[in-house]
């Protein structure tokens, strides 16, 4: 059924990339998580190899401490798991603990799994508080956490570091996310096809609740640009991907824009149904919101969709980028990353990032580690250099927060995606990025 949504959940899609299911339970598990990597780490010069002792002050020295304890909430649930999150954020805190630590302190990351249950995510928060003592939050990544937990943490005076999925992970003051989520990813998506010039705009996301806040973006997008735009949702999993493709071909014209908004699967159900029915010519162009950004997708639709596909990038794309911060992320998953079931892509580039400012506040304090200080040094970061993100990362003091707010484009290209447009700021047509900016300004693009 086709019809037009206004509630808050699907921000599941915005990162929904994959099936990587972590096995956690959903009482928080304690894993050790280290310290701060080499301001290298954080840079986005060349480089070659990268040794993973370069994450720490000390190599080689295990950081035996008084252990510094962080938290995590993410979704666990059959079909949507954002475990590879903090377990990449872990990956990085145990090699930064193999390494000096913090000031020879540990990391202590506890991560708790929810099933979007709001009473479960509620108890997961304050067992993080209350039982584990955790002094900061980094690498939360859930459907409805932001949205359960926001006043709880705002009591609190903690400064979360996060996955940004539902509203509040963007809309209040004491979330500051990585990524851009779906709202602004698709923003991005719909923007590369207005670039292009294309008559109209069909734009498709699945039918839960949330959509309407995402479909809101690209509708202000499209009418700054007096292009008409359609909006549809579909109810997955999708079970008639031919009438999906048929209708969104036939809403966009020949001039114009298909944009969709679901999980790698589906769009890939859909993108074959319309290469099967020899649809994938009869548009402009096709685009897909960050989830998409996938070589598995690319791999699975072949040479046919060579220069037809554009997929928003929110981090940026790993393959070909020859830097220090790059390098070390794959040296890290690679040797401490053995949880982290997607391998490289966003998922796990999250949970680095996120990690990697984590490490860089906390180097900054002197005194003890408390939730005063450690929250303080979070809010503190301004201007940092992540190396995976086009612009210098803040948090800032501001009612919002959306710090990722320019992004790549990228295009299946023989089974691989690779870079079709660099760092482009996102509208300030969205309203949201308009008021964002108006706080905080324009952050630089990263050297």
């Amino acid at each position: 059924m086709r019809r037009h949504i206004s509630t808050r959940r699907t921000i599941l899609l915005a990162a929904a990339l994959g099936l990587a299911a972590a096995g956690c339970s959903s009482s928080s598990t304690a894993s050790g998580t280290g310290s701060t990597p080499a301001s290298s780490s954080s840079g986005s010069a060349s480089a070659g190899t990268v040794s993973t002792s370069s994450c720490g002050s000390k190599p080689g020295v295990a950081a035996t401490g008084t252990p510094i304890p962080l938290g995590a909430i993410a979704t666990n649930q059959p079909g949507t798991s954002f475990t590879d999150i903090p377990n990449m954020a872990k990956a990085y805190f145990d090699c930064v603990n193999a390494n000096g630590g913090i000031n020879g302190h540990p990391i202590k990351l506890y991560i708790a799994t929810e099933q979007t249950n709001p009473a479960q995510i509620a108890a997961d928060a304050k067992q993080l508080v209350q039982t584990d003592k955790v002094v900061g939050i980094v690498g939360n990544t859930s459907i409805i956490e932001c949205s359960v937990d926001s006043s709880y943490w705002q009591k609190l005076g903690f400064y979360i570091i996060d996955s940004g999925i539902a509203p509040e992970c963007y809309s209040t003051p004491n979330s500051a996310a990585v990524n851009m989520g779906p709202r602004y990813s698709s923003d991005g998506a719909v923007q590369y096809a207005l670039a292009q010039h294309v008559s109209k705009v069909v734009f498709d996301q699945a039918n839960v609740p949330g959509t309407g806040y995402i479909a809101a973006g690209p509708a202000a997008l499209a009418k700054a640009a007096n292009t008409p735009i359609v909006q549809l949702t579909e109810n997955v999993p999708i079970t008639d991907a031919s009438s999906v493709a048929i209708k969104e071909v036939n809403d966009a014209g020949p001039n114009g824009a298909v944009i969709l908004n679901f999980t790698p699967p589906q769009a890939l159900v859909i993108l074959q149904a319309a290469q099967k029915l020899g649809l994938e010519n009869r548009v402009k162009l096709w685009g897909c919101s960050t989830p998409c950004n996938t070589d598995f997708l690319a791999q699975s639709l072949g040479a046919k969709w060579n220069g037809k596909l554009f997929v928003n990038a929110e981090l940026t794309p790993p393959d070909g980028t020859n830097t220090t911060a790059m390098n070390l992320y794959k040296a890290i998953l690679k040797q401490y990353g053995t949880s982290v079931q997607g391998g490289i892509g966003s998922f796990s580039q999250m949970g680095f990032t996120e990690a990697e400012i984590a490490v860089h506040a906390l180097q900054s304090i002197t005194g003890p580690y408390t939730v005063q200080s450690v929250n303080a040094a979070f809010k503190a970061v301004k201007d940092f250099n992540t190396g995976m993100l086009c612009q210098l990362w803040t948090y800032g003091d501001y009612p919002l927060h959306i710090p990722n707010n320019a992004d790549y484009t990228v295009t299946a290209n023989n089974g691989k995606m690779t870079t079709a447009q660099g760092c482009t700021p996102i509208s300030a047509a969205d309203p949201q990025i308009a008021q964002y900016r108006s706080a905080a300004g324009t952050a630089a693009n990263a050297p």
